[in-house]
């Protein structure tokens, strides 16, 4: 009776647990929804079976009862701690905060270090073709400009010495009328250089023409029209000595050959360069075993080359101590460089052309090509005189189509073997050419009429 009694009890206080506990969840069911009443009615399930365990009478003398209720307890414990904790109630503030998709509240993506995106790949416009003229200007001012401190550092540092050698010969050689000192170069006058590092320095020697007079060298046995002979004249009434040059003859001719080498030894043995070098912030060395008047000259930002030429100018002719090699030494050599300058300024000045300019470009590549570097200078500028008689276009917009024309007169020029002097016919500007050197220069040429690039690459 007794244990009915208990047992009755019990299953008072279990019914009305359980209507509490029902009651609980229907409100947890409104309150947090279906999913936070799952939770809620599992963890009570739990917490209830602890109480009924821990409430109802065991036997004392069944250990394993007793073990019994241990393990339930922990599994129930564990069946708590398993429950997923129900969501917490949004704050307002986390309204404004972006929704996760089902698949993001389910299962979280791991975390992986990914590549940076790609660079989305731009497809490049195709090369622009540079026409000819673009080229060759491109060309030139890359690689044959001179730059603008050598151009004129180079003349500055050449008429410092020009004084110094002046000052020097009329202390030294007063008796020798020797003119004003002045330089002479490509880069100077307009025509183009490679490079700021050849001038030449040209010394007058004036002579009275009542006592010297020209003989073309066709008359003489060089049989050559570039070259002339300087003779004394009437020596029966102005006798030897009355001239100041008289010591410079061989035979009855002004020696070039016996004037360069006095020059010579004034150069090497007579003035101190070291003390006019130290002035200039430079070091001057003439060079002493070539036969030419020629001084060296390093300074920090460039390194000069100055060649001496003394010069006779007679009868419209300029003519300079430079003898061919060989056994004749009293002949000079007439010079058309000032003619040629003169003339291409002056025919640019009446049609605004661009002579000078092709001049510069074609000089620049012939120097630096190893095949075609004796055509540079004089001999490309009596080309383009002669084709100025021939093409009257010769603007700015003309330039790539002068400069192939060019290049087809000269290799016509060259299957000759003669080049005529725009100032005297009579004169092959080839004359001094080996037929292997001919032959070279022709063939490179043909190529580059067809092909103008081969001559605008890189050395």
């Amino acid at each position: 009776m007794a244990d009915f009694t208990r047992q009755r009890g019990k299953r008072q206080e279990d019914g009305g647990l359980g209507s509490v506990l029902d009651l609980l969840l229907a409100n947890a069911r409104l309150v947090l929804g279906v999913s936070g009443a799952a939770v809620l009615a599992i963890a009570t399930l739990a917490v209830k079976r602890l109480i009924d365990r821990a409430t109802s009478p065991r036997d004392e003398g069944d250990p394993k009862a007793e073990q019994k209720t241990l393990e339930e307890s922990w599994q129930d414990l564990a069946l708590i701690k398993a429950t997923p904790k129900p969501p917490k109630k949004q704050r307002r503030e986390d309204l404004s905060e972006p929704l996760l998709s089902p698949a993001h509240l389910l299962a979280p993506e791991p975390r992986v270090c990914s590549a940076p995106p790609e660079t989305p790949r731009v497809e490049a416009s195709p090369p622009h073709c540079l026409t000819l003229q673009e080229k060759l200007l491109s060309h030139y001012s890359s690689w044959l400009a001179v730059p603008e401190a050598q151009a004129s550092l180079s003349p500055q540092l050449a008429r410092s010495i020009c004084a110094q050698l002046q000052n020097f010969l009329r202390s030294k050689c007063p008796e020798l009328p020797f003119g004003s000192l002045f330089l002479s170069s490509p880069l100077l006058d307009g025509l183009g250089a490679l490079a700021a590092d050849h001038i030449h320095l040209m010394l007058p020697v004036v002579l009275d023409t009542t006592l010297w007079s020209l003989i073309p060298g066709e008359d003489t046995v060089v049989r050559n029209p570039q070259y002339w002979l300087i003779k004394r004249t009437d020596l029966e009434y102005f006798p030897r000595g009355r001239s100041p040059w008289d010591r410079f003859m061989v035979g009855r001719y002004l020696s070039s050959n016996m004037l360069n080498e006095t020059l010579h030894k004034m150069l090497v043995a007579s003035i101190n360069w070291p003390a006019i070098g130290s002035l200039l912030g430079s070091v001057i060395h003439p060079l002493v075993a070539s036969q030419e008047l020629k001084l060296e000259v390093k300074h920090d930002q460039v390194e000069l080359s100055i060649t001496l030429f003394p010069v006779v100018e007679m009868e419209d002719k300029v003519l300079l101590a430079a003898p061919p090699e060989g056994l004749v030494e009293n002949l000079w050599l007439e010079s058309f460089y000032r003619a040629e300058v003169s003339k291409v300024k002056e025919l640019d000045a009446s049609d605004s052309g661009a002579r000078q300019h092709c001049l510069r470009i074609l000089n620049g590549i012939c120097k630096s090509h190893p095949t075609l570097h004796k055509l540079s200078g004089s001999p490309l500028t009596h080309v383009v005189l002669h084709l100025s008689a021939t093409s009257s276009d010769w603007a700015e917009e003309s330039l790539a189509d002068r400069f192939q024309q060019v290049l087809e007169e000269l290799v016509g020029y060259l299957e000759k073997g003669v080049l005529p002097s725009y100032f005297n016919h009579k004169i092959n500007l080839f004359c001094e050419l080996l037929e292997e050197e001919i032959d070279e220069m022709g063939f490179m040429l043909y190529r580059a009429i067809s092909e103008p690039e081969l001559l605008l690459k890189e050395k």
